[in-house]
């Protein structure tokens, strides 16, 4: 059996793993809730979203729907897409106020250039770099989803992508996919003096929380287009 500390992505594909874990998404009031709460308000945070007015928001992994309540606590609208339909169930018995759309993130963002002022995802792209099927190839699958959440974002807006990358070599290819399809960015790590942290700045190990940043730069116009 395999051991409760393996990684969640080693323990089979998404849609698999993820509907096990919709009866615990029910008890909203559990610590893994109250976790997850806090990323996602660091996320809309680090968002720097414009005051004043509602922003539509995509939601990336979205599962039962947690960090889209903090979304609509802050006045702003968001859909949300996951892989998974019995998390996506929760959901809807939640009674959250987002859209909810069924979509493998790695066969690309499907909505049209410029709908979202912002994105977040928490947990949710290191999936992206584990090969569920013969016919997956992760940078592929990397970039299909950089590419078209970079063409579904509104001119300067912000994608803030909290993740636990296995070690650097997967950090690394995930920075490289976004940086290919025009992103650039930045990584904000929170609590940079914990154990874990040191740890990673040595390179043994990057198991540590992060929070990415990408910022949607202007490809056309550095090219001269």
């Amino acid at each position: 059996m395999a051991s409760s500390g393996r990684r969640p992505e080693h323990r089979g594909p998404p849609e698999l793993v993820r509907a096990g874990l919709a009866g615990r998404a029910l008890r909203a009031g559990s610590r893994v809730a109250e976790i997850q709460a806090q990323m996602a308000a660091r996320a809309v945070e680090l968002l720097a979203l414009p005051e004043g007015r509602p922003c539509l928001l995509l939601d990336v992994g979205c599962g039962s729907g947690l960090s889209g309540e903090h979304i609509s606590e802050e006045g702003h609208c968001w859909i949300g897409v996951d892989i998974s339909r019995a998390m996506l169930d929760v959901a809807v018995e939640r009674e959250v106020e987002g859209d909810l759309l069924l979509a493998d993130m790695g066969d690309g963002i499907p909505f049209r250039p410029g709908t979202f002022d912002g994105c977040i995802s928490i947990s949710a792209v290191q999936w992206l770099c584990n090969a569920d099927k013969k016919s997956h190839s992760p940078p592929k699958r990397l970039y299909r989803f950089f590419s078209t959440l970079y063409t579904a974002l509104a001119r300067g807006s912000r994608a803030v992508l909290q993740l636990y990358p296995e070690n650097s070599e997967q950090l690394e290819l995930i920075t490289a996919q976004a940086m290919r399809a025009g992103f650039t960015g930045g990584m904000v790590v929170d609590y940079p003096n914990s154990a874990k942290a040191k740890k990673n700045a040595k390179g043994k190990s990057v198991k540590k929380s992060r929070d990415w940043i990408l910022e949607k730069k202007e490809r056309r116009r550095r090219q001269g287009k």
